[in-house]
């Protein structure tokens, strides 16, 4: 009896362990204060090659950019106070042709780094993802890396 008793709130928990959201997410849009939305467009779009689509509003100071399918990046410029950017905070980008981004950052004079810190490096991870890391025009952090998905 004292067995049933220790299985008991198992039992009534297992349901909650196992079972998964009801509910389906997918990324809509990522925000960025930035403090020149004409620069931070230029990064995103001639840098990045991000399609930029049209604020509703058309309201200046406002500049969207498609990702991937719906998701987009939403960049808005306001005055605010500056806060440390840290590289663990950051936009991760993922492409199949890791090596034409870095051809292209190069031709640009844009730096990239390893997640360690090395300027012009590539980091391996163990899982055989390759990855690098740059800054926007508002010291943002951007993964970019080659994971399949």
């Amino acid at each position: 009896m004292k067995k049933f008793f220790v299985l008991l709130p198992i039992l009534y928990a297992l349901p909650l362990l196992t079972s998964a959201q009801s509910f389906d997410f997918s990324i809509d849009h990522l925000a960025l204060v930035v403090e020149d939305s004409d620069v931070s467009a230029d990064f995103y779009g001639n840098i990045l090659g991000l399609e930029e689509t049209p604020h509703p509003d058309r309201a200046p100071g406002f500049r969207w950019f498609v990702v991937s399918g719906r998701s987009q990046i939403h960049l808005i410029e306001k005055d605010v106070a500056p806060f440390e950017k840290n590289k663990s905070m950051h936009l991760c980008l993922s492409t199949q042709d890791l090596d034409g981004v870095i051809a292209h950052l190069e031709k640009n004079g844009i730096p990239y780094w390893d997640w360690p810190g090395k300027k012009g490096a590539v980091t391996l991870r163990t899982d055989g993802v390759r990855q690098i890391y740059l800054q926007d025009p508002d010291a943002y952090w951007i993964e970019i890396n080659d994971a399949k998905h």
